[in-house]
């Protein structure tokens, strides 16, 4: 399977946004996951576990780590919708177990989080552009400049995406 363009993810997950009429942030990623059929599942896991996306009885479930802070719980979902979207076939053939779920799954934990596997930056650039998307994000930056350095400013812009400083401040970079 090759890579998609960085291009290519940005336009699927702004695809799926404009198709469910979403337009504001933040994002209402939960309402995403269910409108595409999934169930999302908070349970606690080990602290490296984020996240996991499976099919069951063909419904696919969304399990995320609810030891983990809230925004981070939204960028594991948005992840998932990820995999769900850019990666339907790799949730039954790319197989790992969960302690709790003798299912096939794809999980996202500590290695995803770095993003070296390559359907993994995918669905990092696709859980971001959803989160924050380019029109909105561009938008904000042509009307008030934010200076990612400035502590306050990004804390508060991510506040309002519902998003961790960091991601955002990557975000930026990245557009």
């Amino acid at each position: 399977m090759s890579k998609l363009p960085r291009r290519s993810v940005e336009a699927r997950a702004s695809k799926l946004l404009a198709s469910l009429g979403i337009h504001g942030i933040p994002v209402p990623v939960e309402k995403i996951a269910k409108s595409l059929g999934a169930r999302v599942r908070l349970a606690p896991f080990d602290d490296e576990l984020s996240g996991f996306v499976f099919i069951k009885n063909a419904v696919p479930i969304i399990g995320v780590n609810s030891l983990h802070h809230p925004n981070r719980q939204r960028f594991t979902i948005a992840h998932e919708i990820a995999h769900l979207q850019l990666h339907p076939d790799q949730i039954t053939t790319e197989v790992h177990v969960d302690k709790q779920f003798a299912e096939p799954v794809l999980k996202r934990d500590s290695s995803s989080a770095t993003g070296s596997a390559r359907i993994e930056v995918e669905a990092n650039q696709f859980a971001a552009a959803l989160l924050m998307p380019a029109t909105i994000l561009s938008q904000i930056l042509r009307e008030a400049p934010i200076d990612i350095e400035d502590e306050s400013s990004i804390e508060e812009w991510a506040d309002k995406f519902l998003v961790s400083k960091a991601a955002l401040q990557y975000r930026i970079r990245n557009l």
